[in-house]
């Protein structure tokens, strides 16, 4: 690798950034984290209420525990699931505060852009001896830093899905934003007064919606004008409700159960296939005007809406990279098959490591529910295999990079605790990811499943 005294930057201080934090200390290679948030696992932190499906087995990079079991760090039952909240302060900040990462986690640092140092991406001519350019925007003030190599663990949370049909923003979506919230709302608690005894649309097929109108219809039955609507763009509600009582997964099937059980209490009102066209807004409310079944639509006196229509990735910062992406899924090009959410969910695809994850710019590397791009079913398990893979690489240990670490039970790792959620926390999502508990609607498919961030 060129530029040897340069560190190897890692774009994101989610689950996966950090986890290749571990790796790269294991393997005394330096580094240096860029992390637009406050906190590390900023995008966790707001759905921090939130149960993940899958228990804390699955959420620990093997890395990480290694580091942190060489301090006083408090293991957590590793067969319970932790809210988003759990992941943070259990795992993320204690790992992000040994003394052999803290220094070099940079927190309010916005990556504005990604190239090499004094080319564009046309030039070719001695291009990999060139070091990495990164634009770093870190409270207010623009600093440039070179690396030797990119990881890119950035993910695709805050890069949502407009409600619009066809990928594409409503008429009117841009205008009414303040009235659509574009992730996994607290209804129950801070944004309660936002929802109860409003008329309320939630848009998306997924867990995520499904656990949005679960708690609010909650919410209905102490505040009885609260309204529900539901709009989805699946042809048939059976893909919905899933595998009920024969679900490989009992409490997973026990949540198509109970959303098919409140929308045959006529509590609901389910508008589907409906697909968005405008929106506008009036005296009485923001009108959703789409597509039903060939017929125009319109549904009235709208108070707010919920978007989960699942999330895409921000390629704006890599502009200047030489990427290979999957035309339709954009994601990287050789995991394209094995993604397909057409064909797989998240239990079905097969671990990959770094050679999948090469893109033509030598030394930078997309990892994390990002290299998926729009496809649903990624894994956190799936992206620690990814930097476990792509660090021995950097390492120069070929044989590590190529062997496969990973075994998962045919099913995935898609649990959760929808049916009764004792310990507090709304259950969501399935396949723990950066982005979890997100489905892309677009796609009309689950991950064995947020969501699936």
């Amino acid at each position: 690798m060129q530029n040897n005294n340069l560190p190897i930057a890692i774009i994101g201080a989610g689950p996966i950034g950090l986890a290749a934090a571990a790796h790269l200390t294991l393997q005394k290679l330096p580094f240096i984290v860029f992390e637009a948030g406050k906190s590390v696992g900023q995008n966790m932190l707001s759905w921090n209420h939130v149960r993940v499906f899958s228990p804390w087995k699955y959420n620990i990079d093997t890395a990480a525990e290694e580091l942190l079991l060489q301090t006083d760090w408090i293991a957590p039952n590793k067969d319970e699931l932790p809210t988003g909240q759990e992941l943070v302060e259990v795992y993320f900040r204690p790992l992000s505060n040994l003394p052999q990462i803290k220094p070099h986690i940079h927190l309010n640092s916005k990556v504005l852009s990604i190239g090499r140092k004094g080319l564009d991406k046309m030039k070719t001519w001695g291009r990999e001896d060139k070091p990495f350019s990164i634009k770093v925007e870190e409270d207010g003030v623009v600093t440039y830093y070179e690396a030797k190599a990119v990881i890119d663990a950035t993910g695709t949370w805050n890069q949502p899905n407009p409600i619009g049909s066809g990928g594409v923003l409503a008429e009117g979506e841009e205008e009414l934003k303040e009235h659509i919230y574009y992730g996994i709302p607290n209804v129950k608690n801070e944004d309660l007064d936002r929802y109860k005894n409003k008329n309320i649309a939630v848009v998306g097929g997924g867990h995520s919606a499904i656990n949005a109108l679960l708690d609010l219809a909650d919410i209905q039955k102490e505040y009885p004008q609260t309204q529900l609507n539901w709009i989805l763009r699946k042809d048939t509600m059976d893909r919905v409700y899933g595998g009920k009582e024969d679900d490989a997964l009992e409490a997973r099937g026990a949540l198509g159960i109970r959303i098919e059980k409140l929308v045959n209490s006529r509590k609901l009102n389910v508008y589907t296939p409906f697909h968005i066209l405008k929106l506008t807004k009036g005296e009485k409310g923001i009108q959703i005007i789409g597509d039903l079944n060939g017929d125009i639509e319109t549904i009235n006196q709208i108070d707010e809406i919920i978007s989960n229509t699942g999330s895409r990735p921000n390629l704006d910062m890599i502009r200047e990279v030489r990427l290979d992406l999957d035309a339709s899924l954009e994601s990287v090009f050789d995991l394209a098959e094995l993604i397909d959410p057409n064909i797989h969910s998240c239990g079905s695809v097969r671990p990959h490591g770094e050679k999948e994850l090469r893109h033509p710019e030598k030394d930078f590397y997309i990892v994390g529910s990002k290299s998926y791009g729009r496809a649903p079913t990624f894994l956190m398990a799936t992206g620690y295999e990814q930097v476990r893979s792509v660090v021995a690489y950097m390492a120069g240990d070929v044989e590590a990079a190529e062997r496969v670490e990973l075994n998962l039970p045919e099913t995935g790792v898609c649990s959760t605790d929808f049916a009764t959620n004792e310990k507090g926390g709304s259950a969501g999502g399935c396949c723990t990811t950066e982005s979890d508990l997100v489905e892309t609607e677009a796609s009309g498919s689950s991950c064995g499943t947020s969501g699936c961030n």
